[in-house]
């Protein structure tokens, strides 16, 4: 299991982040500055989303964490949800045979109890096929929010430690959340202008960087990634210290 930022000092901290974390805002915006229906940004996203794993995987990143779809997009107009979820069956169904040949691992994180039985077995017919590739990790959140997350985890925790239910830890729960598997983020990038997390993994952002970009989601490539990881170099990582103690410590 990975420490937490809250506990202890991270002493590993990389010139490239280990996990990055990502809003990938502005697909509608993108279709409608170009007089396009809003589901045309949503597919020009999937190529963007394509080049920013492949650019990740290249720069040594172990971790890509993606926000595809909130608890709260289901607030959306019911035709753009329907093709949301038939744009999720099939980047599953013709992504995960190439993911798997350039041994990344696949995860789905969020509440699965409103996708159809093709789609969930899909997912862990994907997951399953790349369980044990060892390069970059990308997971997808899909009918996820980080409140949710947190409330499951407590259930999850306590349906196996009732003992635990007039005092618990940190360390009780951890084990329990959707991302347990990774460390914490150390760079969150949002495109599309807005400055919110928006109930996005909000137990592992405690320590992130977060640094947003006006540039709509499916303009984003490798060079706007690379910038994103310039400025992530230019920040001062102190966990809750000052700066004199980084720099007694060099």
């Amino acid at each position: 299991m990975f420490s937490s930022s809250t506990k202890e000092v991270p002493q590993d901290i990389a010139a490239v982040p280990r996990h990055i974390a990502v809003i990938m805002d502005g697909n509608g915006r993108w279709a409608k500055k170009r007089m396009m229906p809003r589901v045309f940004g949503h597919k020009r996203g999937v190529e963007a989303l394509r080049d920013t794993v492949r650019a990740c995987d290249a720069l040594g990143v172990g971790y890509l964490t993606v926000f595809a779809f909130s608890n709260e997009n289901w607030r959306r107009p019911q035709d753009e949800v329907s093709f949301l979820m038939g744009l999720f069956l099939k980047v599953l169904s013709g992504e995960v045979s190439r993911m798997h040949e350039k041994n990344i691992r696949l995860k789905i994180v969020g509440n699965r109890e409103h996708f159809g039985p093709e789609l969930v077995a899909l997912i862990d017919a994907a997951e399953e096929k790349t369980a044990a590739n060892t390069g970059l990790t990308l997971s997808i959140a899909a009918d996820y929010g980080g409140r949710w997350d947190v409330i499951n985890a407590t259930h999850k925790m306590l349906a196996e430690h009732p003992e635990l239910s007039t005092c618990f830890t940190e360390d009780d729960l951890s084990p329990y959340l959707a991302m347990a598997y990774a460390p914490e983020p150390d760079l969150f990038i949002r495109t599309g202008g807005e400055q919110r997390i928006s109930n996005f993994l909000l137990w592992q952002l405690a320590y992130t960087e977060l640094y947003f970009s006006d540039m709509l989601w499916p303009d984003f490539d490798r060079k706007t990634l690379e910038v994103a990881i310039d400025w992530y170099h230019g920040r001062e990582r102190r966990f809750g210290r000052i700066s004199e103690q980084l720099q007694s410590s060099c």
